[in-house]
């Protein structure tokens, strides 16, 4: 299939921005994107007509525009997931007064699609909309544990093993027997593995086929956790990820 390069750019400039670059001159633009300064202008001023950036007017620095809050708004209100299992991540951080997500696969990543903030813990990595590596998280594990052992190949292959903290799986091996763990345990863990200090639990949700559609999450402190946390945690999230199911579809004695 033929790819139109200028969307492919436009596209690729608008991934520059994150939390911790809201702004960017376009002499910074050109360079990251490695194109000449007049073709970033063109294509800055196109994405800019459109509303999908913004320059201010007093620094001349471009930040994403707020057609993406718009186009955003209208993806997350129509995920009937999210709707579904809004009260019942509420009612697991209320109960726990710790942080929960709720996680979709897309492609070889997890994307936050909802976050309750408990008071109990303050993870700095996530955020709705964010990727996640699934080989770093206990979302990202829990997501593919159900899929073949060729499923998971395909899905591994060319699969790079970032390394973001220094308990984080560095290989496929690695990987594959931290997947075996999972499917016999029936969820996964997070020991500090993406964000140092965090430890997370995860169990899937499925809808009314059986397959698993999410994950959902929660966090604690590493310095808390030990068995008998452990057991109170699985629990209560099967039970909130089995609630989540039924009302999708599945049949909650399944989960």
């Amino acid at each position: 299939m033929p790819i139109i390069q200028s969307v492919e750019r436009a596209l690729k400039i608008l991934d520059l921005f994150d939390e911790r670059e809201r702004e960017l001159p376009i002499t910074e633009i050109s360079k990251r994107m490695n194109l000449h300064k007049s073709t970033v202008h063109s294509l800055l001023k196109t994405l800019q007509q459109q509303h999908y950036i913004s320059q201010n007017e007093e620094n001349g620095k471009y930040s994403l525009g707020l057609k993406l809050l718009e186009r955003g708004s209208m993806v997350i209100g129509h995920l009937d997931l999210r709707n579904v299992a809004r009260k019942h991540l509420e009612w697991l951080s209320a109960t726990t007064n710790l942080t929960i997500h709720l996680v979709i696969l897309d492609g070889k990543e997890g994307v936050y699609v909802d976050k309750v903030e408990g008071s109990g813990v303050t993870v700095l990595y996530s955020r709705i909309g964010r990727r996640v590596p699934i080989h770093t998280s206990a979302v990202g594990k829990t997501l593919v544990a159900t899929k073949t052992d060729s499923e998971l190949n395909l899905l591994l292959d060319g699969y790079h093993f970032t390394k973001p903290t220094e308990k984080s799986i560095s290989s496929k091996e690695q990987f594959l027997e931290e997947i075996v763990k999972v499917r016999s345990a029936g969820y996964s863990i997070d020991n500090e593995e993406n964000e140092p200090g965090i430890f997370c639990l995860a169990v899937p949700i499925k809808n009314y086929s059986g397959n698993v559609i999410a994950a959902v999450s929660i966090s604690m402190p590493a310095s808390k956790k030990n068995q008998e946390t452990l057991d109170y945690y699985v629990s209560i999230l099967k039970e909130c990820s089995g609630k989540i199911s039924h009302e999708l579809g599945y049949e909650f004695q399944k989960i």
